[in-house]
């Protein structure tokens, strides 16, 4: 029969090699019930070939891509159009943040048949049965499905209610072992030497209006507990002696109690990890829970400060909790006790002038400069504002009023400018000018200078005091235009701005 299932991973930014959660979880789901493979494009040199040598034994009929947005497009477009081309008879599926938040142009496209919007666990192998036994007129009682309805215009089903995650089946990391060897994926970070990718939760249960994951989760949250999560380290301890891990959760830190519980049980297991949280929800800890974290090797978190101003915090759904002062002080409190923070801020929020928004720039580069007197061991991620395509916020309407739109076909994102729009680099925003781009990149630069990032663990010794030193008049005297002397020992040494662990690596 010719009904077999492709699942692929299109290479993602700088070709991570990151343990591909994504599609693992949808391979769960029809694991031991459907035949699959999976393509990696991270691992593959020349992906399309491997592709191609499975549809032509004429065994296969689905071709199923996560899409996550910028690098992944430049595979996952064009793949699935030649799929359609070649092997007419093929059923194309897409997953992932981009095709739930780009979901209208991307199902509009002739060559997406379907797309799981959000979690794929009941979803997938329904729309797999559903198609398969010839029930394609049940395909509108599965939930999490967008598909094209008779006249042409997207179908979204109801959302369903997130599961409870120790209830899932686990990952079939072994059968990912017999197409690529797991160890391939234990890269080295500034964390360890074999830094291990996982997800422990799916969502978040804050809406902020500029996050991709709102439009997805609508504020919901699910985790595995404690104890599912270390045997699951721990089995990646036993059998490949990971020494860090990278929780890519949304929100990894929720729920105190997980989070203290975890703790107590990896701690004396030498794993460094990482993950992302809220600083109104961190702040909350004790200062004896975090002292435990870090014991027990957590060594920086990735939080959302965003902005030191609180009417713009108002304005991305932050919530009264978090302030300019909150983060400042939250800063301050982390230092003594060691854990890294990672804080991450969106410049370029639209405003009503032109000297407004750099006015806003302005102050924000002086904050940001201010954290790192704070606690110089800060780390700072500076992003453009890119808009999402959460409409009906009261965000979305501001931007569509001052000129914004997003692409009308599919094969638009693939140009360079939307894949760095995708990147945050490059916002396409009417009221961004180039002299503020410029301004908002070249303090980067200067910062990045002056304090080198500790995620980069090339850079290092001589070559940090020599940056920093190349760096310094420019920082202590805000001269941040044509920092091109910095920029080539940047390049010299190829040296890789602080990011987001893991960042796009699905």
């Amino acid at each position: 029969m010719n009904n077999k299932i492709l699942i692929f991973n299109p290479r993602s930014a700088n070709g991570k090699h990151r343990i591909p959660n994504s599609i693992l979880q949808v391979g769960a789901s029809i694991y031991g019930k459907y035949d699959f493979v999976f393509v990696d494009g991270n691992l593959e040199n020349d992906p399309w070939q491997t592709i191609q040598a499975y549809f032509d034994t004429g065994a296969f009929k689905y071709f199923c891509s996560t899409v996550m947005p910028g690098p992944q497009l430049r595979q996952a477009i064009p793949f699935t159009k030649k799929i359609k081309e070649k092997y007419p008879g093929s059923v194309t599926i897409w997953g992932g943040y981009f095709a739930s938040n780009q979901y209208k142009v991307s199902i509009q496209a002739p060559f997406v048949d379907y797309i799981v919007n959000g979690p794929g666990d009941v979803a997938f192998p329904a729309l797999l049965d559903a198609l398969e036994e010839g029930r394609t007129q049940d395909i509108k009682t599965i939930k999490n499905l967008v598909y094209l309805g008779e006249d042409g215009t997207p179908v979204l089903t109801p959302k369903e209610k997130l599961l409870d995650q120790d209830t899932l089946p686990p990952l079939p990391y072994e059968f990912l072992n017999s197409f690529y060897n797991l160890k391939n994926y234990l890269g080295k970070t500034f964390l360890g030497e074999r830094t291990f990718s996982y997800h422990s939760s799916l969502g978040c249960p804050f809406t902020c209006s500029f996050c991709a994951v709102v439009p997805i989760y609508e504020g919901r949250w699910k985790a595995k507990t404690a104890e599912t999560v270390y045997q699951d380290v721990t089995y990646f301890k036993e059998q490949y002696d990971i020494d860090a891990i990278e929780f890519n959760d949304n929100n990894f830190f929720t729920s105190r109690k997980r989070v203290v519980e975890f703790s107590k049980l990896v701690m004396n297991d030498g794993i460094t990890w990482w993950g992302e949280g809220r600083i109104d929800t961190i702040n909350k800890y004790s200062d004896e829970d975090l002292k435990l974290m870090r014991k027990a090797g957590c060594k920086m978190i990735f939080l959302g400060a965003e902005t030191g101003n609180d009417e713009i915090l108002k304005q991305m759904n932050k919530g009264g909790t978090q302030t300019g002062q909150v983060i400042k002080d939250f800063a301050r409190r982390l230092r003594p006790i060691g854990i890294i923070p990672e804080f991450s801020f969106v410049l370029g929020m639209p405003a009503e002038t032109p000297e407004k928004v750099m006015s806003q720039i302005n102050a924000d580069i002086a904050f940001i400069k201010e954290i790192k007197e704070i606690n110089p061991d800060a780390e700072i991620i500076i992003y453009l504002y890119s808009p999402v395509a959460t409409e009906g916020s009261e965000l979305y309407d501001q931007i569509r009023e001052a000129g914004f739109s997003f692409p009308e076909k599919l094969e638009d994102w693939l140009s360079p400018s939307w894949e760095k729009f995708d990147l945050r680099k490059n916002p396409l925003t009417p009221w961004l000018t180039p002299p503020m781009v410029d301004k908002i990149q070249n303090f980067e630069t200067v910062l990045n200078g002056y304090y080198p990032t500790v995620s980069d663990f090339r850079i290092k010794g001589a070559k940090k005091k020599l940056l920093r030193a190349i760096s310094s008049v420019r920082y202590k005297n805000n001269l941040y235009k044509f920092p091109y002397e910095i920029k080539v020992l940047h390049k010299l040494w190829k040296y890789r701005q602080p990011e987001i662990q893991g960042f796009y690596s699905e």
